[in-house]
């Protein structure tokens, strides 16, 4: 449980829907390349407290879609007019946000009942036309995982970083990532969820909020990080995509 981070106060401007494209510009950085500047335009320090953790390790399938559109109010329309297509394939609506740097950039997360009938219904071409006519633009990067870590507590408007990564082995890293929390925590850095690809547990997606903008920005440049994921067994350089919540379901 987290009592003692104070919260900043990030502008809300934007929204949220799911995983970026390969040729996303803008959007897909590297640790090194986030500064303070590119998660709020506007931090006021407030004297709100987190809320009390909220913690699941029950295993839950999520199908994670990041694509741009035209017209994010366009959209949203579509999206929330097309809900019977999605329950009738066992996806439910969880999360929808969009880019810090590209509003445009929706991120949408989402549950899933079942892997084979969620991959199945990615590909099908229901789906596709349904973007279409909600105007998403380009081809969306689409991923399964199974989330293994939630923390459920609301903590406002804080900006969150989904971080995609590939670790030599799974085991290894989720044992260093655990032992890391209180690192993370002292550095404005709260966990939100961490998941490994339905067919590749060593393909790894990590969910954090930010509450602490500098701080954050600092670490994620840090020596003491690069250690830890040196450690932990990370392939590569990370790619970090940051976004605002829009809409929880």
């Amino acid at each position: 449980m987290i009592s003692t981070q104070l919260l900043p106060k990030f502008l809300l401007g934007a929204g949220l829907f799911f995983l970026a494209a390969c040729n996303d510009s803008g959007e897909k950085t590297t640790t090194e390349e986030v500064t303070t500047d590119t998660m709020t335009s506007s931090t006021t320090m407030t004297n709100e407290p987190l809320a009390a953790s909220t913690i699941t390790r029950t295993a839950q399938g999520m199908m994670i879609a990041k694509h741009r559109v035209g017209n994010f109010a366009k959209w949203m329309a579509s999206y929330e007019a097309h809900d019977s297509l999605r329950l009738a394939n066992g996806v439910h609506n969880y999360v929808i946000g969009r880019g810090v740097m590209d509003s445009n950039m929706v991120l949408v997360a989402l549950k899933t009942d079942d892997f084979a009938k969620a991959k199945a219904f990615a590909k099908d071409a229901s789906l596709k036309k349904a973007m279409e006519k909600g105007g998403v633009t380009g081809t969306p990067t689409i991923i399964h995982n199974n989330a293994v870590f939630q923390d459920t507590a609301m903590i406002g408007e804080a900006v969150r970083s989904m971080t995609t990564f590939s670790v030599k082995d799974w085991a290894t890293w989720e044992k260093g990532f655990e032992e890391g929390r209180p690192e993370r925590i002292a550095n404005g850095i709260v966990d939100r969820v961490y998941a490994h690809d339905a067919d590749n547990p060593n393909k790894v997606t990590v969910v954090t909020a930010v509450v602490d903008s500098a701080k954050a920005a600092d670490y994620w440049k840090s020596d003491m990080l690069k250690k830890r994921r040196a450690a932990g067994g990370v392939i590569g350089n990370p790619e970090r995509f940051l976004f605002r919540v829009v809409k929880r379901y």
